[in-house]
């Protein structure tokens, strides 16, 4: 007879369908072997079943104590017992019982020189590079780790190692006290990472998908990859999405002659027992102590062609130990069989080899296998995960777009009283938005934001406008002029930016007096002209006197004739004296020409004078008839933060708003302080109101420079003054995890 103890059933820490598929496993093995017609005829399979009330050392030293004096062949289990499994490693150790792990592994290992506990389940290192290999197959640079125990990272030790000697980045996130991932998904989300990791249990792990579906994260845009072996017993049916990636990983050989014979009878029993609810799937404790105890035996029938082996009590107070120990432990490494968890073959540490994880991924008709990892191979898919098709997805699928009027992006037509739906609005954003239906075959239905804003952050972390109606999903797009920011990142996802702009200043042109009567009289000042008006009283009195004295201005004009032979006359009377420096000074001449060298010296410069004065007045005078000054008194944001004569503003709710109140630049909070204190306030509800404020007040709007341009052009009385504040671009907004993400980020 054969004697083999199993201690894989612990109340404290199994639930009791658990306890149930146990117990069932060990006594279906060992009924399957008996009834084997190739078993031996010398022996006989019996198993005791010991239940561990609590994780005590203690307690389980006395245990193993009352197991070894009734003589055994092997220990198997238990499942769940990380206390137990040091003090049962060191007895059989001791004692050189053999002795199968199915439990996990342990985080401190205890070997032993001479005799090696052989552990069932794949290891952490296995797990961890078969996670690596699928993170290196889908090109995922960035993952998320989420750890539901402390021990986490210990386990995945060489998954973590693995990134820090690579490029790639892998954030790792610990569930609090409360157990509540909402938080971690939370962040997850908010940092734009899509490959999440989970190393949990099946219960939480159905809890972590349940909060990602409330927060919109089950998605074609996201990929789990859960580490947990009992990835078959994760509930997925009531996954809203089956388009997004959830990956795990089993050991189970379906193809196994006894696995649907084992796993009817587990269904059976469960139904048996509780009828309340559906059978989960098969334990893979259950399942390896199935194979545990098929590995012994198979050792043992080996074993028992070269010598007799027979159980022996032992006593835990002597040193004697069992003499077929060390030979059965021999062949329980060269053991190879085919088990209910696949092939079963041990290497010299005892740890399994030579086997596969099946990658097993969520559809609509259950799980189904899309590779594997082999410890020897390493992965082999055996096909990619199908592509999702964002046009089939979309396909004849009606969209709620939410959208603000503003020029040119969106629009009223003129005449759209007589319109109905979405003929009624006009603009850049609409026909982008039929462009993309027309693509991706989807239909839509644009409204209007109830409260006619963009989107701002409450006190209290609500939002409003077209933000707030994607994060409560009252909307399906955002498409507008909505420009891209952190804040706005932070709950919800934008597509590539279809506009590159920056914040600029809109101010009315100023223009000088308008041309009067004596506006020819502008390219001087009244001082030039009063010391050009004393220079020509001078210059005719200069004139006047030095006629006068010179001989050579007298002369007779009628030479000839008699009686007048002693006549003498001047030319430089006193009116022809003011007369002919007008005709000089007018570019004109007179009748009157200087005959002494005197007078032609006076003449001479006050022609080069005029000659000069004329230029310049010409010139200046066409500068100031064609061209009008523009007196701007601010010429950029600095100065426009420096006074306070000129008022300016924004679009109250706008992302303009935001970023002057969000900023840390000094300029920029001085302007922000003006403009939240400034009573009335300065705040405008649309960029029409803005922008005819600045035409009727002395009023400087601060707005998109793409809107600066657009209405800049359509209006010449208005101007931008100094360059960009800022770079930032227009996006379409959607709720975080809508699948209309994945065609925007194209």
């Amino acid at each position: 007879m054969w004697a083999i103890v199993t201690l894989g059933i612990q109340r404290a820490l199994l639930p009791e369908w658990m306890i149930r598929g146990e117990r069932l496993a060990i006594t279906l093995a060992k009924d399957s072997i008996n009834r084997s017609s190739n078993r031996s005829t010398t022996g006989k399979l019996e198993v005791d079943i010991f239940e561990l009330l609590r994780d005590s050392e203690y307690e389980m030293g006395e245990t193993m104590c009352q197991i070894l004096s009734k003589g055994v062949v092997g220990v198997l289990g238990p499942s769940a017992s990380p206390a137990s499994n040091s003090i049962i490693s060191n007895i059989c150790g001791e004692k050189e019982v053999p002795y199968v792990k199915v439990a996990p592994e342990d985080i401190l290992k205890v070997q032993f020189p001479r005799f090696t506990t052989l552990d069932l389940r794949p290891t952490n290192t296995d797990i961890s590079l078969a996670v690596a290999g699928l993170l290196t197959f889908f090109n995922s640079t960035t993952a998320c780790l989420i750890c539901a125990q402390a021990d986490c990272l210990l386990n995945l030790e060489r998954l973590l190692r693995q990134f820090l000697i690579s490029k790639e980045t892998l954030s790792v996130r610990m569930l609090d006290d409360s157990q509540d991932p909402t938080p971690l998904l939370k962040e997850i989300r908010d940092d734009k990472t899509a490959t999440i990791i989970v190393d949990a249990n099946a219960t939480m792990s159905h809890i972590i998908l349940e909060r990602a579906s409330e927060l919109g994260m089950l998605s074609v845009y996201y990929t789990y990859i859960f580490t947990s072996l009992e990835f078959s017993l994760l509930r997925l049916d009531d996954v809203p999405s089956e388009r997004v990636n959830i990956l795990g990983f089993s050991v189970f050989n379906r193809t196994h002659p006894f696995f649907q014979d084992f796993l009817l009878s587990l269904n059976r029993s469960w139904q048996e027992n509780c009828d309340h609810a559906p059978f989960a799937g098969t334990p893979l404790s259950s399942a390896l102590l199935f194979d545990a105890v098929h590995a012994v035996v198979a050792a043992v029938q080996e074993l028992n062609r070269s010598q007799n082996v027979g159980a022996t009590q032992l006593s835990c107070k002597s040193s004697k130990i069992w003499e077929h120990g060390t030979s059965l432990m021999n062949y329980l490494r060269m053991v190879e069989l085919e088990g209910l968890t696949g092939h079963i073959e041990f290497n010299s540490k005892g740890q399994r080899s030579n086997y596969a994880l099946r990658i097993m991924q969520n559809s609509r008709d259950g799980l189904r296998q899309i590779g594997q990892w082999h410890s020897e191979q390493g992965l082999s898919m055996e096909r990619k995960l199908p592509s999702i098709n964002v046009t089939d997805t979309l396909f004849n699928t009606t969209l709620t777009i939410t959208t603000i009027l503003e020029n040119p992006y969106v629009m009223l037509r003129p005449n759209h009283q007589e319109m109905e739906g979405n003929e009624r609005y006009e603009g850049f954003c609409v026909d982008m938005l039929k462009e993309l239906a027309d693509i991706l075959k989807f239909k839509y239905c644009i409204n209007l934001v109830g409260d006619g804003v963009y989107g701002v952050s409450g006190t209290n972390g609500t939002w409003t406008g077209m933000v707030g109606e994607l994060i409560s999903r009252k909307a399906d797009l955002a498409v507008a002029g909505l420009t891209i920011t952190a804040e706005r990142e932070k709950v919800i996802d934008f597509s590539k930016p279809f506009m590159t702009l920056g914040i600029s200043i809109m101010y009315r042109v100023h223009l000088g007096r308008r041309p009067g009567y004596f506006s020819f009289l502008d390219p001087f000042s009244p001082g030039v002209w009063l010391f050009m008006l004393l220079a020509y009283l001078a210059v005719s009195c200069v004139l006047f006197l030095v006629a006068r004295l010179t001989p050579y201005e007298w002369y007779n004009p009628h030479p000839c004739l008699k009686g007048r032979c002693n006549l003498l006359i001047n030319q430089y009377s006193l009116g022809n004296s003011f007369w002919f420096p007008v005709g000089g000074f007018m570019q004109q001449g007179s009748t009157i020409a200087p005959r002494a060298l005197s007078t032609r010296c006076v003449s001479g410069v006050w022609w080069a004078f005029t000659l000069i004065i004329i230029s310049s007045y010409t010139a200046n005078l066409a500068a100031f008839l064609t061209v009008q000054r523009m007196e701007v008194p601010i010429e950029s944001v600095d100065d426009l933060a420096d006074q306070t004569a000129i008022e300016y503003g924004t679009m109250h709710g706008g992302s303009t708003m935001t970023f002057f109140q969000n900023s840390r630049y000094q300029t920029y909070q001085r302007m922000w302080n003006f403009m939240h204190s400034k009573q009335p306030s300065v705040f405008v509800k649309s960029t029409e109101e803005g922008i005819a404020r600045v035409v009727n007040s002395n009023y400087a709007y601060l707005l998109e420079s793409t809107m600066n341009e657009y209405y800049r052009q359509r209006n010449c009385n208005l101007t931008q003054i100094g360059g960009l504040l800022d770079t930032k671009g227009y996006g379409i907004g959607m709720p975080v995890g809508k699948e209309e993400t994945s065609f925007t980020r194209r």
